[in-house]
């Protein structure tokens, strides 16, 4: 897996054009059939912005089965990149792995606050983090970024498929919970759609979203001290 310090070498002084290159390079390495090891340990994944020089990130691993938070980690970096519609990973990728580097209990898979294949370049977050980790990984987004879409039904579980312009499926618009508004669902790295919703179903309890989200947001935002104090207990 490459570092974060890596990274940012990698990534110094890069502008829009030599970014969208990167995607389109990464996106032939994704992989989108299912490679999970047995399911244990399943992390959020969230960045936010403490100002609009410094990104945080935050990481909760929760145990699969009962949803119980094992373990997490906060880093925070200062943001190297501007913001660019469809080029937020390279915002948010650096920290998101300095905070991996500081976990004590290994995730089996991802779910991100943000993107997988839904994307215009096919590497929204959860793609370009699964490949650089290695790590399987979907995406877990709030509000569509492309593609379209009929009516999803009313029940908890029921979904529609997100379709490109030629009609290939990015992703799923999933009903996780009756009355809300459905979430973006797609495959980042190492699973297909059938997996990535049924993951998504599995951390998903009362509310509209996934624990995993609800962890991670809670913790990256600035409601942190909140959901830190909460965490307390497992460092």
């Amino acid at each position: 897996m490459v570092t974060a310090q890596q990274l940012q070498q990698q990534w110094a002084d890069m502008d829009a054009s030599r970014a969208r290159r990167i995607q389109r390079d990464t996106a032939t390495q994704i992989r989108l059939s299912d490679d999970l090891p047995p399911v244990r340990t399943v992390a959020g994944v969230d960045v936010g912005f403490e100002n609009a020089d410094t990104a945080r990130a935050a990481i909760v691993v929760l145990d699969y089965r009962t949803l119980e938070p094992l373990d997490y980690a906060l880093a925070r970096l200062p943001v190297a990149f501007p913001y660019v519609p469809g080029l937020l990973s390279f915002r948010e990728c650096p920290v998101i792995l300095r905070a991996l580097e500081q976990l004590r209990v290994a995730p089996d898979v991802l779910l991100c606050d943000g993107h997988g294949i839904a994307h215009p370049r096919r590497l929204g977050i959860a793609a370009h983090l699964g490949v650089l980790t290695g790590l399987p990984a979907v995406g877990v987004a709030k509000k569509r970024l492309t593609g379209r879409h009929g009516e999803v039904p009313e029940g908890r579980g029921e979904w529609t498929p997100l379709l490109d312009r030629a009609g290939d499926t990015l992703g799923a618009v999933l009903r996780t919970r009756v009355g809300t508004r459905p979430l973006i669902v797609s495959p980042g790295h190492r699973t297909d759609l059938a997996t990535a919703l049924e993951l998504v179903m599995a951390c998903t309890t009362r509310y509209r979203l996934p624990e995993t989200t609800r962890w991670a947001d809670g913790l990256a935002s600035n409601r942190g001290q909140r959901w830190l104090a909460r965490l307390d207990a497992l460092r």
